[in-house]
C-alpha cells in the first residue's frame, strides 16, 4: 500500500510588509482583500497543527497543490522555501504552483527556482523547473501541471496550453505502459462549472481531452477551497478529480475548514484500489478528526 496525503492552498502567513512599490501593481488589490477577508481566516496556528496531525498519519508522500503564498512577494518566496524544507524531504514532497504564486509578471519564475527541488523530474537534467514533471514513487506516478500564469487585475484564472497537453500526454502514456497508477496534480479545476468564470482554467477542454485520450487514474486540485469530488471521462470510464480545503482555513468561513485528504493505494493495472481518507476541521467537533472515508472508483481498463 502506498499512502499519498494532499494538501492546498495554504496562503502562508503571516504577510509581509509591502513597500509602496510592491503595491503599485496587481498586488494592491490582493493586499486589500487580504487585510479585509483572509487575514483573520487563514491562519498559521491552523496550518501548524493539520501538518501535526499530517505527520502522525506517517504518509508516503505529499503533494501540495499550490498557492503557497498571497502576493507572491520576494520574502514569501523564500519562507515558503523554509516551509517545504520544514514538510520533509524533497523526494518526499512534491509541489506545483498556484496563480498567487504566479500574482505578477517574474514572480512564477522566482517561486520555481526557490521551490525547484520539489517540482522537478527525478533525473534533474534540468536547473529550471518545467512542466509537466514525473516523478515515480513504487508504483505510482506523480506527474505535476503548472497552470498558474500572472493575470490581469481581479482575475485568478489558469492556464493549460498545447505544449503541456503534448508533454502530458506523453507520460501518460509512458507510465501507462510501465503499469503505474497515475495521479496528476493541477492548481486549477479541470472539471465543467467547477468555480467563477474568472478563476476559471483556460484551456480546461483540452486537458479533459488529454485525459479522455490517454487516462489517469487520479486528479488532485486545488483553488477553490472546496471538498469536491467530481470527474472527467478516460478511455474507458470516470477519473476522479479530488480538492481539498485549504490548508489553512479557520473555522467560521464561509467554505470548509481545513483538511487533508489520505489516498491509500493498492493493487496493480488493472485492478487498482484507492481508499480516501479526509482528516481536518469539522463543524460539529473541537480539533483535527476523521471526516469522511470512502473508496473511489478508479479506472481499471
Amino acid at each position: 500500500m502506498f499512502r499519498l496525503a494532499h494538501i492546498s492552498d495554504p496562503h502562508l502567513g503571516p504577510l509581509p510588509n509591502p513597500t509602496l512599490t510592491q503595491l503599485a501593481t496587481k498586488r494592491i488589490f490582493g493586499y486589500v482583500n487580504w487585510r479585509r477577508n483572509r487575514k483573520g481566516i487563514l491562519t498559521s496556528s491552523t496550518l501548524d497543527d493539520l501538518i501535526e496531525d499530517l505527520n502522525t498519519q506517517a504518509p508516503d508522500h505529499l503533494a501540495v497543490t499550490g498557492d503557497l503564498v498571497n502576493l507572491a512577494l520576494p520574502l514569501e518566496i523564500t519562507n515558503a522555501k523554509r516551509w517545504l524544507d520544514s514538510l520533509g524531504d524533497p523526494q518526499n514532497v512534491s509541489a506545483i504552483p498556484g496563480n498567487h504564486d504566479a500574482y505578477v509578471p517574474r514572480s512564477r519564475l522566482r517561486a520555481e527556482k526557490s521551490w525547484r527541488p520539489f517540482m522537478s523530474s527525478d533525473d534533474k537534467a534540468s536547473q529550471t523547473a518545467s512542466f509537466p514533471y514525473l516523478r515515480i514513487r513504487n508504483n505510482i506516478a506523480l506527474i505535476g501541471v503548472n497552470s498558474a500564469q500572472a493575470t490581469l487585475p481581479l482575475m485568478a484564472t489558469g492556464y493549460f496550453k498545447k505544449a503541456q497537453a503534448k508533454a502530458l500526454s506523453d507520460i501518460l502514456d509512458t507510465c501507462a505502459d510501465r503499469k503505474l497508477f497515475r495521479v496528476v496534480m493541477i492548481h486549477h479545476p479541470p472539471c465543467r462549472n467547477a468555480t467563477h468564470w474568472h478563476k476559471r482554467l483556460i484551456g480546461a477542454s483540452r486537458f479533459r481531452k488529454v485525459i479522455k485520450n490517454h487516462g489517469a487514474e487520479l486528479v488532485l486540485h486545488g483553488h477553490t477551497h472546496k471538498a469536491t469530488k467530481m470527474a472527467i471521462p478516460g478511455p474507458n470510464c470516470q477519473v476522479p478529480v479530488v480538492c481539498v480545503p485549504s490548508a489553512s482555513q479557520g473555522l467560521g468561513g464561509k467554505n470548509p475548514a481545513a483538511r487533508f485528504n489520505m489516498f491509500e493505494i493498492e493493487g496493480s493495472q488493472g485492478n487498482w484500489h484507492c481508499e480516501l481518507i479526509e482528516r481536518g476541521y469539522s463543524q460539529t467537533t473541537s480539533g483535527i478528526t476523521e471526516i469522511n472515508r470512502q473508496t473511489l472508483n478508479i479506472p481499471n481498463a
